[in-house]
């Protein structure tokens, strides 16, 4: 959910080594204020969000919070490149937050970090994605409350691809041939966002393949993702994508300022995308790879989990009911007011008019026909895993099987401490 955030930094690829090295135990103390001071009467809850980029969405956070009469709930609101290691170091500490939000990992699970939410779900359950139901559920128990689904998919300006003389590409070798007949002077074909973490996934997927399959088990070293990766590396010495934009992915404006052609994004930029360019837009998934693949979209997004060593579990708890689970008016504000999202509730869904209709209602028949979500047995020391085999053999001109070897290594290890 960032739009025009001013950091310069992948919020969407949170998990950096932080959250390995907390899951482990070894993260120094984290001095900042926590907000626990101030007085108010009854219970004091702190809750952690990371800097939303879109304008108004500290405000909103505030304003629901200070609707709530049961306790006085402090949020921080964290700015800069490191939310992620914030909040893992003071999930450490006594200082630490009793409610926050990150995404379904199930090291926080198994380290007994967040605390079981089925109580307050389970009445609700019907009325959300199930996907997400899913994707936050560790035998049985739900632990989070998904508060936004945001897809990501390809952009595009509809004017430079009608004076190329190209359609919209179906594969991803169609992708490269489409970014070098849109590469001029002055406009590079495509952007993957600056590290081009945001589309390991996506092509995973892409080529039929996937980060686990049902057993737990590695499900993406196939000949489909080498042939990706092969290609990958094509566009990344072709000189048709852009590379060191000003900004990441997550933000409009290497599009928005003509830097690109097509750019990689989340809906979340809808809204300021179609601000700047009015009808020039339009969207598409991230198209397949190989014989055996099918288009992809990533479904990201944010959750609300209850710190289980917090010592107001109970009051934290009733907070995140009333808030993400009972207040419906704020849930849809929060989804549709600041940035384009998917509600995760699906009557919510289903009278969002905002989304029915024109560029949204695309973006949320993509998500219906070719999202993803969540493993949350997908853990940081994987994702960091799959980010080295980009580095290796996209970035760098190594062997995509040998890279992809290293990265099975890691894989089972981790594998093996979670599940045995």
């Amino acid at each position: 959910m960032s739009a025009m955030s001013n950091s310069n930094w992948s919020r969407r690829s949170l998990f950096r080594a932080a959250a390995g090295m907390a899951a482990a135990g070894t993260l120094a103390a984290c001095g900042s204020n926590n907000g626990r001071s101030g007085g108010g009467s009854g219970t004091g809850l702190v809750q952690y969000f990371h800097a939303y980029g879109e304008a108004g969405t500290e405000q909103a956070i505030k304003k629901y919070a200070a609707a709530y009469d049961k306790a006085k709930v402090t949020t921080q609101w964290i700015t800069g490149s490191n939310f992620e290691s914030k909040l893992f170091a003071s999930l450490l500490t006594k200082n630490a937050p009793d409610l926050f939000e990150f995404h379904p990992q199930i090291q926080l699970v198994k380290s007994g970090q967040v605390a079981d939410l089925t109580d307050i779900i389970e009445p609700v359950k019907d009325d959300f994605n199930q996907a997400d139901i899913q994707s936050h559920t560790v035998d049985g128990k739900i632990y989070g409350v998904r508060m936004i689904d945001d897809p990501q998919f390809f952009f595009y300006r509809p004017s430079l691809f009608e004076k190329a003389k190209v359609e919209v590409p179906q594969t991803l070798e169609e992708l490269l041939e489409v970014a070098a007949k849109l590469t001029t002077d002055k406009v590079k074909g495509v952007y993957l966002g600056n590290t081009l973490q945001a589309v390991i996934r996506p092509m995973i997927w892409a080529a039929g393949a996937d980060t686990l399959d049902q057993n737990n088990k590695p499900a993406y070293h196939t000949d489909g993702v080498v042939e990706g990766l092969k290609q990958m590396r094509k566009l990344f010495t072709s000189g048709d994508l852009l590379l060191d934009a000003p900004a990441d992915y997550w933000d409009p404006s290497a599009l928005v300022q003509g830097l690109t052609a097509v750019q990689f994004c989340g809906m979340w930029a809808m809204p300021a995308m179609q601000k700047a360019l009015g009808d020039d837009l339009g969207v598409f998934p991230f198209p397949k790879v190989g014989a055996a693949g099918k288009p992809s979209v990533y479904n990201g997004g944010w959750s609300m989990f209850v710190n289980a060593k917090s010592e107001k579990i109970e009051e934290a708890k009733a907070y995140v009911k009333w808030l993400w689970i009972d207040q419906k008016e704020y849930q849809e504000d929060w989804a549709l007011s600041y940035g384009f999202h998917v509600p995760p509730r699906t009557s919510i869904a289903a009278s969002a008019e905002k989304l029915k209709s024109g560029l949204p209602a695309e973006g949320v028949k993509l998500f219906t026909d070719y999202g993803h979500f969540d493993n949350i047995g997908w853990t940081q020391a994987m994702i960091k895993a799959t980010e080295d085999v980009f580095a290796d053999s996209v970035r760098k001109n190594g062997d995509p099987e040998a890279a992809l070897d290293k990265c099975d290594t890691t894989v089972n290890a981790e594998l093996k401490k979670l599940f045995g």
